[in-house]
C-alpha cells in the first residue's frame, strides 16, 4: 500500500545519466585511456534508495561505487553488488572488520586510520587495497598537502597496505571564486609528484566532484567522482553543457485530500501567517516536513496541480501544506507535483533550493525515510510519471 506522497524513481533515467557523463568524459583521441566513473551513493544515494540505485548502475556498467562509511558499504555488499566500493570516511567510528568482511575499499586519511587498518590486515594475514587522501585546502579528512615528508613515510611503509590511487576534494568547485579552487589543483599536483619521490609513482589520481567534472577538464585525471550529475541535478550556478543530457531522475509526488474555502480577513495555518484578502479556496496535501519538505517554503513555492501551479501559503506543518487553489477546479483525490513535470510545467530540485536559499544536493537528500521509492525503469513509466500516473509498487 502507497502513501498518498511518494517519490518515483526512475532508474532508466539513472542509467541514461551515467552513460552519458562516461561518454562526456570519454576523450575524442583513441589514444588516451578516458578517466573512470566513480559513483557516488552517499546518504542512501542522494534520497533515491542505494540498493536499488547501485545495482542499476552495476547493471549500466559501472566500474566502482562510493559511499560515506563502511556501513553504507555492507548494506551494499548485503544486497549482492560486487564491484568495488570506495569508503570515502569516517572509519575512526566504525567497525573496520566490515572493510576485511565485505571487500571495502576505505580510504587512508590520517595517519590513526593507517595504524588501524595495517594491523588489522596483519592480524588477517591479507594485504588490503586501499585510496589515500590528500587535504588540500578542504580541512576535513585528508593528509595535509604541506605534511606529506613528515606524517606519509610510516604510513607507506606498510607491507599490508595497498594504494591504488590518490584523491582529493575541492572546497569551491561551484563557487565563482576560483583562486582556492586553482591553489587546490596546484597543491594536488605538487603532492602527487611528492609521492612518487615518496615510492609512488604513476597512483592514479581523482578529484572532480559533479561541480568541478563541469567546471574544468583539467580536473578529470584518471577518474571522477559524479554524485548530483547522476541523479540528473546540476550544482548550483553550473548550467551543464549542452553535450551532456541528463534526466532528473527523482519526481515528488502526492494527492489533495481536502479543499476548502476562506473568507476574507480569515488566516491559514499555525502562526495565521496567510490571511485571505478576497474569497480564497485552497487545498490540502498530506506532505510536510517530515517528509522532507522545508518550513521556509511556505510563501515562495509552489507545487503543480493539473499542470499549472499553486502556491504554497500558510505554513508547512509536519504532515502537510496547503495551496491556493482559487483560481482552479480542483478536488479532492486530485494527483500533485511537488518535484518533477506534469503538463507543461515543471519544477525541479535546482528551483526548490533557491527558494530556501540552500543547494539541490540537500532537496534530494532530505526525501523523508517514510516516503516510500517506486521504482520504474521503462519507458512507458517514464512517460507515465511526466503526467503524474503513478507506477505500480
Amino acid at each position: 500500500m502507497v502513501r498518498p506522497t511518494f517519490a518515483r524513481i526512475d532508474v532508466a533515467a539513472l542509467k541514461t545519466n551515467y552513460r552519458a557523463l562516461r561518454a562526456f568524459v570519454t576523450p575524442p583521441s583513441a589514444g588516451r585511456r578516458p578517466p573512470q566513473v566513480i559513483a557516488v551513493l552517499k546518504a542512501n544515494a542522494y534520497g533515491h534508495g542505494a540498493v536499488t540505485v547501485a545495482r542499476a548502475l552495476e547493471d549500466a556498467g559501472a566500474s566502482m561505487l562510493a559511499c560515506a562509511d563502511i556501513e553504507e558499504g555492507v548494506q551494499l555488499r548485503r544486497s549482492g553488488v560486487r564491484i568495488p566500493i570506495l569508503v570515502f570516511g569516517a572509519l575512526s567510528i566504525s567497525d573496520l572488520a566490515g572493510v576485511f568482511e565485505h571487500r571495502l575499499t576505505p580510504t587512508v586519511s590520517s595517519p590513526s586510520a593507517a595504524r588501524a587498518l595495517h594491523e588489522i590486515a596483519a592480524r588477517r594475514g591479507v594485504r588490503l587495497r586501499c585510496h589515500l587522501k590528500v587535504d588540500t585546502g578542504m580541512n576535513r579528512f585528508g593528509f595535509r598537502y604541506d605534511n606529506l615528508r613528515a606524517t606519509l613515510p610510516d604510513v607507506l611503509a606498510s607491507r599490508h597496505l595497498v594504494f591504488e590511487a590518490v584523491y582529493t576534494h575541492f572546497a569551491t568547485a561551484d563557487a565563482s571564486d576560483a583562486s582556492l579552487f586553482e591553489q587546490q589543483q596546484q597543491r594536488f599536483d605538487a603532492s602527487t609528484a611528492l609521492l612518487s619521490e615518496l615510492g609512488l609513482a604513476a597512483l592514479p589520481r581523482h578529484a572532480a566532484n559533479s561541480a568541478a567534472l563541469l567546471r574544468d577538464r583539467r580536473t578529470w585525471l584518471d577518474a571522477v567522482r559524479p554524485g548530483l550529475l547522476l541523479y540528473g541535478a546540476v550544482p548550483d550556478g553550473l548550467p551543464a553543457p549542452t553535450a551532456l543530457r541528463l534526466r532528473p531522475v527523482l519526481s515528488l509526488h502526492s494527492r489533495i485530500v481536502a479543499v476548502k474555502g476562506m473568507r476574507p480577513g480569515e488566516t491559514c495555518g499555525y502562526g495565521a501567517r496567510f490571511r485571505a484578502d478576497r474569497p480564497t479556496r485552497v487545498a490540502v496535501i498530506p506532505a510536510g516536513y517530515a517528509d522532507g519538505l522545508d518550513v521556509r517554503m511556505a510563501g515562495v513555492g509552489a507545487v503543480l496541480v493539473r499542470g499549472r501551479r499553486a502556491p504554497i501559503v500558510g505554513s508547512v506543518c509536519m504532515d502537510s501544506i496547503t495551496i491556493d487553489v482559487t483560481e482552479m477546479d480542483v478536488s479532492p483525490g486530485d494527483r500533485v507535483v511537488l518535484i518533477g513535470a506534469q503538463g507543461g510545467e515543471c519544477i525541479g530540485v535546482g528551483e526548490v533550493a533557491d527558494w530556501i536559499g540552500t543547494v539541490p544536493h540537500e532537496i534530494l537528500c532530505r526525501t523523508g525515510s517514510r516516503i516510500e521509492r517506486v521504482y520504474s525503469d521503462t519507458e512507458t513509466d517514464s512517460a507515465a510519471a511526466e503526467s503524474g500516473e503513478p507506477a505500480a509498487p
